[in-house]
């Protein structure tokens, strides 16, 4: 096994002085890389200058102080005015601002048109996992593979990597999609907990409940996957789309009982309606994706 104590620590730029480009930061530093910093609002790269950080007085300084360039910053369009004017010739690009596909592919080709490598990325944590190796928090990245085979071992002192393909926007992808399903069983946990919410039961109690439940349906992503890749949705049934449909109804009669809205459900159960009306009810609601491509049908 590689000895990384050793391994030379590369100097690298970060570009935003935020909570996480703040704790990625301190994570370099600490691990002994020289970092340059900038911020747009001065004050806050210039708290990082007492853990060891050089503070450069303007983006395009701190762009030509380092080959590896890491971008973490508002959204896209700051990250195109905060890099307008500065040389990126021979650097490495790699950035970790949220955007989407489309952002991440354009800013790719940006970037290479200005003579640098890049990666686009998709943090996987918050803060406070940064820096911390057992909080499981990682990072996508995608783009070229080039800089990330480099710097792969100075990528992953902060959290975790994953290089998710060539296409630089797999990481957005990756990382919304994964947001997507998490906001799914937020909104779920909001309407359990508002089920519950006038009667006599603590939701410190339930939540245990909750949680286990939660953890142990989540193993189907597993049969949904393969069902995909079949296009089978009839393979390994256990629970079939019309059986689910008649107990939406105790779902939404429940709600209804308890005074709750069920507008965090009723966009699911009525996706699933449509597919039942498709001749679907002995499937898997798996198939139900289709019901999501907006290109269903074109060209027939």
């Amino acid at each position: 096994m590689t000895d990384k104590t050793s391994a030379p620590r590369i100097p690298l730029t970060v570009l935003g002085a935020g909570a996480m480009g703040t704790a990625l930061v301190r994570a370099w530093l600490a691990a002994g890389h020289p970092v340059t910093v900038w911020n747009r609002t001065p004050a806050r790269a210039e708290a990082l200058a007492a853990d060891g950080a050089t503070v450069a007085a303007s983006a395009a300084d701190a762009v030509a102080a380092s080959r590896l360039v890491i971008v973490c910053l508002l959204d896209d369009a700051t990250v195109g005015e905060a890099l307008d004017g500065a040389d990126l010739t021979g650097r490495d690009l790699v950035n970790l601002t949220t955007g989407t596909p489309a952002q991440g592919r354009a800013r790719a080709a940006w970037a290479e048109a200005r003579g640098a490598r890049f990666l686009d990325a998709g943090i996987m944590a918050v803060p406070p996992m940064i820096g911390d190796a057992g909080s499981g928090g990682f990072v996508f990245y995608s783009g070229s593979p080039g800089p990330f085979e480099e710097h792969r071992d100075t990528l992953a002192v902060p959290a975790g990597t994953r290089y998710v393909g060539e296409d630089p926007g797999f990481a957005a992808l990756h990382d919304v999609a994964l947001l997507s399903a998490m906001s799914g069983m937020f909104a779920g946990i909001t309407h359990a907990f508002a089920l519950i919410g006038p009667e006599d039961i603590a939701p410190k109690d339930f939540a245990p409940l909750l949680v286990s439940w939660l953890g142990a349906m989540t193993g189907s992503a597993h049969l949904a996957a393969e069902q995909l890749e079949s296009g089978d949705y009839g393979k390994n049934v256990v629970s079939n789309l019309a059986m689910q449909v008649a107990g939406n109804a105790t779902l939404l009669r429940t709600a209804e009982e308890q005074g709750v809205s069920a507008e965090l459900l009723t966009p699911y159960t009525e996706l699933m309606e449509r597919w039942l009306a498709e001749g679907h009810g002995q499937e898997d609601p798996t198939g139900m994706v289709e019901l999501l491509d907006l290109r269903r049908g074109e060209g027939a």
